[in-house]
């Protein structure tokens, strides 16, 4: 297997079978932390995309983009609003042909088709009204954002080497938005400095000695002006695929505190037009090997990742089948200590969280949402006898004593039947024989809280979820439906349904680091 490759998944196809049980014993080890994960480490993106931009014989954008999208939509408000905190990442394929309205940008024309520029559209503009609009919506909604810059601002393209952008970059601009976004109080959590110009790049790339140049230019500039370490902007970088060689190259240049987070995109399914797109396999560790060794201190983060490339699969990225690689993408990710992981996206193509069209929550969403309010922060070493059907993910519970655990069921025709034990180094009274096996099923006295994910029928490739059986449908006022768990006896096993996905909290397992 290539361990250049990011992140793996097997998802079963569906087929009629006879249903069968089968017992699994799974060991948690509470009494230390293998990583932790920002508290806002569920994150979805808001791209430029216009309505014209299409793929695989489609368009799938409608007016999802940022210049367009109606933020006055109250389902989509609600939607953010449920989370209480959402990350945001503002970006995309085309930030780095965005220029912004302010200073001395007088004229802010829109992206138009033409042929032979990236990505087939001219250099678009944002409004200052528009940037005005866009953070009255997030102050309204309590989102946390991340704004992705135009990195290729005074660069040009190589004259010997098609798609190598050379020359400084020109920061006036990014400047310019930064003293209007301070002026009018609005409030940037961090700014990602390009997209996609790491290794090969897509579309275009920068050096990394060069990139490296420049991001220090933007850390000291976000200094300058943000003189208040404790309301200073984080810098990210470099927002692109993972190659061994630039990753390494750039961490050398920058790594005296000027990358707060080292981030990176994920599409390890491929293209949305594959027709083996519910079968693909991959690998978690480069990012996190190349991290650890020049800067241990930040952590990384998956900035972006949709799954399948350019938009997604019309006919699995929006369907209850697209949470077999998510949700194990999220538990990956947080084992590997990446700190935040950003949904390509929450509106826009069909690997949205919301469709985008009638701006309803697809299944994706309803998991994400369990996992922003049930997963801790710390995470929790996990271990299972060998059954690659069932995916098994434990953190501290989110802001209250106990754990949560993540159950993904990939098999069609197996239940899974959990018992779970607890881990610890030492415990006292032990006899030496029993020193070397210091495992305990754990025996508790509450009632456990159960959330379980299925689709509508069985139909995993549908866009109906189900919670505890509920269909996860709006209000008559467009909010999100209430997600009670049902309390299940703590005597008995952990049903995990064929296909399901199903989180649980305990509130009483004994996980000392989770106190």
């Amino acid at each position: 297997m290539d361990l250049k490759c990011i992140f793996g998944l097997v998802i079963i196809v569906s087929r009629i079978s006879l249903s069968f049980t089968q017992n699994v014993n799974v060991v948690i080890q509470g009494s230390k932390s293998v990583a932790e994960i920002d508290d806002n480490f569920v994150c979805a993106t808001l791209d430029w995309w216009p309505t014209e931009k299409c793929n695989y014989n489609q368009c799938p954008w409608g007016k999802a983009g940022l210049l367009n999208l109606d933020l006055k939509k109250k389902v989509l408000i609600n939607a953010i609003k449920a989370f209480n905190s959402l990350r945001i990442k503002v970006g995309g394929s085309l930030q780095d042909q965005v220029v912004y309205g302010v200073g001395e940008v007088k004229n802010c024309p829109n992206f138009m088709k033409k042929e032979g520029s990236l990505f087939g559209f001219s250099q678009g503009c944002l409004p200052v009204e528009r940037w005005d609009e866009l953070n009255n919506y997030f102050n309204q909604t309590g989102v946390k954002v991340t704004f992705g810059l135009n990195a290729l601002l005074g660069r040009n393209e190589s004259q010997s080497e098609k798609g190598l952008w050379v020359g400084d970059w020109n920061s006036q601009n990014a400047r310019n938005l930064m003293k209007y976004t301070i002026s009018r109080g609005y409030k940037v959590d961090s700014y990602e400095f390009g997209n996609q110009l790491s290794g090969a790049g897509m579309g275009a790339r920068v050096e990394a000695e060069q990139y490296g140049k420049d991001v220090i230019v933007l850390k000291n500039m976000v200094k300058e002006l943000h003189p208040d370490p404790k309301t200073q902007p984080k810098v990210l970088g470099p927002s692109g695929f993972y190659d061994e060689k630039w990753f390494n190259s750039l961490l050398k240049v920058s790594v005296q505190e000027v990358v707060d987070r080292v981030t990176h995109h994920i599409y390890n399914l491929g293209p949305g037009d594959d027709l083996n797109l519910i079968t693909k396999i991959q690998d978690p560790s480069g990012v996190f090997n190349i991290v650890n060794k020049f800067k241990p201190q930040s952590g990384a983060w998956v900035s972006e990742s949709g799954g399948a490339l350019q938009g997604g699969a019309k006919d699995v990225s929006p369907t209850f089948a697209d949470g077999f690689w998510y949700f194990d993408q999220l538990g990956i990710a947080s084992t590997y200590n990446h700190k935040v992981f950003c949904r390509q996206t929450l509106i826009g193509g069909n690997y949205a969280l919301l469709d985008t069209t009638t701006f309803i929550p697809n299944p994706d969403y309803y998991g994400a949402l369990l996992w922003h309010r049930l997963m801790g922060s710390i995470v929790l070493a996990v271990t299972q006898e060998s059954n690659p059907n069932l995916r098994v993910y434990a953190h501290c519970a989110k802001k209250k004593l106990g754990i949560s655990i993540i159950f993904i069921n990939l098999s069609n025709d197996s239940t899974f039947d959990v018992t779970l034990s607890s881990y610890e180094h030492r415990r006292r009274n032990l006899r030496p024989t029993d020193a070397a096996k210091p495992k305990f099923e754990f025996r508790s006295h509450l009632n456990r809280e159960e959330y379980h994910l299925t689709a509508l029928g069985g139909n995993i490739q549908g866009q109906i979820v189900l919670l505890n059986d509920v269909p996860m449908v709006l209000t008559d006022t467009f909010d999100i439906p209430a997600m009670d768990p049902k309390l299940v006896n703590a005597s008995t096993p952990i049903s995990v349904a064929a296909h399901s996905i199903v989180y649980v909290t305990i509130r009483d397992f004994h996980a000392p680091v989770c106190v």
